[in-house]
């Protein structure tokens, strides 16, 4: 348990802040999901035991959680949708900032940074019961 409670209640907040967020991608599908849920259950593991099984548990995405937990890897499905999904977005943010080169540089540049370091998280082997 964490010396400070201050420092706890942060971690509880960002945890929920986190979860709030991953939420959100579950409904749209240009904010993702997992990597929220993954800093989601970071900050419970230092602030909430049951929060931190809550998540691990949850039958949605409990199994993502799980292998993250054991293995640091990700199913490769979530991976290459994340992938796209920050493609995607960002494409269309570019879009959209027409006649900004700096603001689409600097949004290129973010996605180019995401997607390597996705790239470099390392893919789950199938888990038990997937075929």
């Amino acid at each position: 348990m964490i010396a400070h409670s201050w420092l706890r209640y942060m971690y509880l907040i960002v945890g929920l802040i986190a979860v709030a967020l991953g939420v959100i991608g579950i409904i749209l599908p240009i904010v993702p999901t997992t990597p929220f849920l993954i800093l989601a259950l970071a900050c419970f593991s230092k602030s909430s035991p049951r929060l931190h099984q809550w998540l691990i548990q949850h039958p949605w995405v409990g199994p993502t959680l799980q292998q993250w937990q054991t293995h640091r890897s990700i199913p490769a499905k979530v991976k290459v949708r994340a992938m796209w999904l920050i493609i995607v977005s960002f494409s269309v943010s570019i879009l959209i900032l027409n006649g900004k080169p700096y603001l689409q540089a600097a949004l290129l540049f973010g996605a180019c940074i995401l997607v390597i370091g996705l790239s470099r998280v390392k893919t789950a082997e199938t888990m038990k019961g997937e075929h």
